[in-house]
């Protein structure tokens, strides 16, 4: 699963990855995104890309309380297509949530010890996502999922799941409006031409969601 992760790239880094004419005034970077948080996530409008926030943790626009939304900060890429909650979104509801590392909790006999997870490159990257509206008595929600697949030979030291990371040639069919009737999304979520993930120990200090600095990344040696 993906349950928490960083967005330290400054603004022009992230504009140039992700072909971005707009500002990003209001981006704020983090050291530790955790569920019911605001994402920064890229949709296609059908002319260009847009960015935004968005909170962490889907609501469908059919739910009756947005609390759901802390139930579904992952789906599964297996059975994505198959879950009335996400199926609909597959064809018209697809986003990018950007990011440049993750965390993972590896258990070590009656401990966990967090992990941060980056592209060997340590370039920023997209997790797959799916994104929905929630219109309630006020202003609309607007809420977000990070897919999860099986862990690849880089992860699977550390847990047996990780989130999808789309490839960078991948991203545009991802989010392109033309691409969501395709019967084979698969072909974006299995695809394995990506950087090789590297990983190293974190403190404790980022096991409390609150903590937002620089001690949450710093390299520690494992015990």
């Amino acid at each position: 699963m993906c349950g928490r992760y960083t967005l330290l790239a400054d603004e022009l880094a992230i504009k140039e990855a992700f072909g971005l004419q707009q500002s990003l005034d209001f981006y704020e970077p983090s050291y530790n995104i955790a569920p019911g948080r605001k994402v920064l996530s890229i949709i296609h409008d059908g002319k260009e890309r847009r960015a935004g926030y968005m909170k962490w943790g889907l609501v469908p626009s059919w739910a009756k309380d947005p609390k759901i939304g802390y139930k579904m900060i992952n789906a599964r890429s297996e059975t994505v297509h198959k879950k009335p909650s996400f199926k609909r979104l597959l064809s018209s509801k697809r986003c990018l949530i950007i990011a440049d590392s993750f965390y993972e909790w590896k258990k070590k006999l009656d401990k966990k010890q967090p992990m941060r997870i980056q592209l060997e490159n340590k370039d920023v990257f997209a997790f797959a996502g799916l994104w929905d509206k929630w219109q309630g008595d006020e202003e609309p929600l607007f809420t977000c999922t990070i897919l999860t697949r099986q862990a690849n030979q880089d992860m699977e030291e550390l847990h047996h799941r990780m989130p999808v990371i789309l490839p960078k040639d991948r991203e545009e069919e991802w989010i392109e409006p033309k691409s969501h009737n395709s019967v084979d999304w698969k072909y974006w979520l299995d695809y394995e031409k990506q950087d090789r993930l590297i990983h190293y120990p974190v403190s404790t200090h980022v096991n409390n969601a609150k903590n937002n600095d620089e001690k949450c990344i710093s390299a520690i040696i494992e015990e």
